[in-house]
């Protein structure tokens, strides 16, 4: 089913099709997968090269177009190529997962085991297996490019493992995964690396960390609750520190905490921002992102932050300067979100799973002949430059490009020079 339409800038023809909800039971139960296509509209009728745009996460829906003009990434994009931006299932409009959908799957009992069956296909394997589909149904299965932004990096190496027939060539801006890393051996790097962002933000806006403790110790004192009911305290207030990866995400704090106070109580704007920011309303896949990290011999994942967290006293509750957290996930969340508390008990289940599938292919990744041209932010915060280098020694036809010039969202922050040096060492200068 597709239908089109015009954005400012851009023909835009929206895909939905049904795939298996586990493509190795391709006769048992769907769902839909959305995607939607975008071309230039001086482009539209050119015979253009298809590239499937991979969203990081996971759990996030792929971007909506807002304007063919500027200097957005999709827009550089889609000079050369015709766009697919896919909402990953589980997100968006592919049969989205959140606390008000998972009750009403049609065929999905009400016991935690059945919602951790149903939450383990959809991982990168079906993505990847949902991208084949759509490769066949929208694109005439014509091989395609694809470009992974973050985790949509981690699904290309499982893209490149699975079905690197179906590629031409892979763009990945900030998204090589440490293939054989453990969520222990990434918590152990990811906990060294926000404290260095919470000590850069402090030095940058030294009364911040007098306002943060502020905020905190008055969450500890008073029974605050959010617009949706939901308790404020400290553990979640630490959640904020999750934009620090991204180029604006000192700013972004800052300016919440000029307004944090009216009188003696927390601002309504401030408790309405930060509900938004914290609440995982339509992304719990992304507060159960550690499942992303189990594989064959693995073992359970365990809510490997939580421990890498109690290791380290930096991180205690009680440090000065408080540190706020960013992107780990914690057990008390499915508890203390009203969003995530449906999901307690299929969560513990899947952090004490141990028989995981592999996600990657080491030997086919060892051969592979398919040119990846590949961003590694040295500073990112999220995905650790080490473990991305080492996987880029790993992976056949793999040329890295190495900078600091850039955080997490580089690919936002200067798409035309990104996304032209990176086509240009995939293909050589035009």
């Amino acid at each position: 089913m597709s239908r089109s339409y015009l954005v400012p800038g851009f023909r835009v023809t929206d895909h939905t099709a049904a795939v298996p909800l586990d493509h190795a039971d391709p006769a048992g139960p769907t769902i839909e997968v959305f995607a939607r296509e975008v071309v230039a509209t001086d482009r539209q009728h050119d015979d253009l090269p298809w590239l499937v745009f991979l969203q990081g996460g996971p759990g996030a829906k792929s971007p909506r177009p807002a304007s063919g003009a500027g200097d957005s990434w999709l827009a550089a994009a889609a000079r050369h190529h015709r766009v697919l931006l896919l909402d990953q299932r589980g997100t968006g409009r592919s049969t989205p997962i959140s606390a008000r959908t998972v009750a009403g799957v049609s065929g999905l009992g009400q016991s935690d085991a059945d919602l951790a069956a149903y939450l383990r296909l959809f991982r990168a394997d079906s993505i990847v297996a949902d991208c084949e589909a759509l490769r066949q149904q929208v694109a005439g299965g014509e091989r395609w490019y694809t470009l992974g932004q973050s985790y949509g990096g981690f699904c290309t190496m499982t893209y490149l493992s699975e079905a690197p027939e179906g590629l031409l060539g892979c763009y990945v801006t900030g998204g090589l995964p440490g293939l054989t890393a453990t969520a222990d051996d990434v918590y152990a790097r990811t906990f060294p690396r926000m404290a260095a962002k919470n000590a850069a933000f402090y030095r940058r806006y030294p009364d911040d960390a007098a306002a943060v403790r502020r905020v905190a110790d008055h969450l500890d004192a008073e029974d605050v609750r959010l617009p949706d009911g939901d308790r404020l305290t400290a553990r979640r207030l630490r959640v904020l520190g999750n934009a620090f990866g991204m180029s604006d995400g000192y700013e972004r704090l800052h300016w919440l905490l000029d307004d944090v106070w009216h009188g003696d109580l927390l601002s309504d704007g401030f408790l309405h921002q930060v509900m938004a920011l914290t609440g995982f309303v339509d992304t719990p896949l992304f507060a159960l992102q550690e499942y992303t990290y189990g594989g064959p011999g693995s073992g359970p994942t365990g809510w490997a932050a939580q421990r890498a967290l109690e290791r380290r006293p930096a991180f205690a509750a009680d440090a000065d300067p408080l540190l706020l957290t960013g992107e780990t996930m914690f057990p008390w969340m499915f508890d203390d979100l009203a969003a995530l508390r449906p999901f307690r008990g299929a969560a513990e289940l899947l952090a004490s799973y141990d028989d995981w599938p592999p996600l990657y292919d080491l030997d086919r990744l060892a051969d592979n002949e398919v040119p990846v041209s590949a961003v590694v932010y040295h500073d990112d915060m999220y995905v650790d430059a080490g473990l991305s280098l080492d996987t880029a020694t790993r992976v056949g036809n793999v040329r890295a490009w190495v900078t600091n010039e850039y955080e997490h969202d580089g690919l936002r922050a200067d798409p035309d020079r990104l996304l032209s040096r990176l086509r240009d060492r995939l293909h050589g200068p035009a």
